[in-house]
């Protein structure tokens, strides 16, 4: 019995989407969200233990999203596969983007402390040691806030939507 429970689906995220469909002032029961989340864990298991036949007799380790698409349509899902082949597609280019913009703040971070760098130098052979000190102080002040910022800005872009909502149109 505790391995069945161990392959179902968590019931509270099962009943957060049967939430999603209903109207507000509709309640589930928890016959129902138990009901649910068999019928999900099924479905859900079918589908990967046909894609995971097929990496099998590929030798492969590793089930990939392209793999459950397959499982999807020869199984005769075509309606889910053809959705979840679109929903992959625009997951795949996102991750490529959030990639590009995330390689872009790092190189602008390694020019950034370049720049730093040489600056601190030629700053620390001035014959002032006092103003050079004061300067570089002021210097690094500006970089860590720049770097602040900088790091903010790509935190909050790759946090906001590392997982986007599919859209079946």
């Amino acid at each position: 019995m505790a391995e069945e429970y161990d392959s179902l689906l968590p019931i509270a995220n099962v009943g957060r989407i049967m939430k999603k469909i209903l109207p507000p002032s509709a309640k589930v029961s928890k016959e129902a969200k138990e009901t649910m989340q068999e019928c999900a864990s099924e479905f859900v298991s079918f589908v990967t233990g046909e894609a995971a036949d097929k990496c099998h007799k590929e030798n492969r380790k590793t089930v990939n999203g392209d793999d459950i698409c397959w499982a999807l349509s020869s199984l005769g899902f075509d309606n889910y596969a053809g959705a979840i082949v679109r929903y992959l597609h625009k997951y795949r280019e996102f991750e490529r983007e959030r990639a590009a913009a995330a390689a872009e703040a790092s190189n602008q971070i390694n020019k950034a402390t370049t720049t730093t760098t040489t600056t601190t130098t030629s700053q620390q052979d001035c014959t002032d040691h006092k103003a050079a000190s004061s300067s570089s102080e002021d210097d690094q002040h500006d970089q860590l806030e720049f770097f602040s910022v900088l790091q903010k800005g790509v935190t909050s872009s790759s946090k906001s939507s590392s997982n986007p909502e599919p859209n079946y149109q």
